[in-house]
């Protein structure tokens, strides 16, 4: 029988080298532990993230391959490019990241019956962005929250989480004015966790496990930005893969 390591509720670092995640279900390390903000900053630095449904045991994941973004290499079709400059969203950040987190909760998922962003989770998350880890990016339509999405930043590594939509395209342009935005502040990586089509369509590809340690151990100790958005330049004249 495969056994995963089961976590010390009193050290935040106890998490075991992510070469011991198992192959099926893939990526998955360890169990337990809590979600205190220096556990889930010890998680992210080691390329480790939380994902499980309430109230079984917390599931600690680190897959391999792992999709991601690197900000140069976002795409934008010539179409979507059409949709963003025509608009009629307003784009905020960090306004409304606990609406954000629990719209993300609500939203129905292809092949699950629950959600795996659970009031624990919410209220960790929402924690660490009281800490200043943890951020939003916002379409509205006047004061309607129409979509968003949120993850976690530490150096020059964006680690996303999920996203949620109500209105035509609303999650994907306020993603595309989020990586536009680490672009031109020189991040290096936004972590997409798994591979799906809706990432691949802005660019997003696999790498080895091996590789995305070394960046994520490399970018998470450099200095990040200050989190203020002011709207940027027009998408018509800015230049993507």
């Amino acid at each position: 029988m495969v056994r995963i390591a089961w976590l010390s509720e009193d050290d935040p670092e106890s998490f075991p080298p992510c070469t011991r995640a198992l192959r099926e279900p893939d990526g998955l390390l360890a169990a337990g532990g809590d979600l205190s903000v220096p556990r889930l900053l010890a998680a992210y630095r080691r390329g480790i993230f939380p994902w499980y449904e309430e109230p079984q045991p917390i599931l600690w994941w680190s897959p391999d391959p792992r999709a991601v973004l690197f900000p140069e290499e976002l795409h934008l079709s010539r179409s979507f490019r059409r949709r963003l400059r025509e608009s009629p969203y307003t784009i905020r950040m960090d306004s409304a990241f606990a609406r954000v987190i629990a719209a993300c909760a609500r939203v129905p998922r292809a092949g699950q019956a629950g959600t795996w962003i659970g009031p624990a989770m919410q209220r960790a998350y929402a924690a660490l962005h009281r800490a200043g880890h943890a951020h939003s990016m916002e379409a509205w339509d006047g004061e309607r929250l129409v979509g968003g999405l949120y993850g976690v930043a530490i150096g020059r590594v964006f680690f996303g989480e999920s996203m949620f939509a109500t209105a035509p395209d609303a999650s994907k342009i306020a993603f595309a004015h989020l990586a536009r935005w680490l672009r031109q502040r020189g991040f290096a990586l936004i972590d997409c966790q798994q591979d799906t089509a809706h990432m691949r369509r802005f660019g997003a590809r696999c790498i080895a496990r091996e590789e995305f340690l070394a960046i994520v151990s490399r970018e998470v100790r450099a200095a990040g930005p200050p989190w203020q958005y002011d709207g940027g330049p027009s998408f018509e004249s800015w230049e993507t893969r």
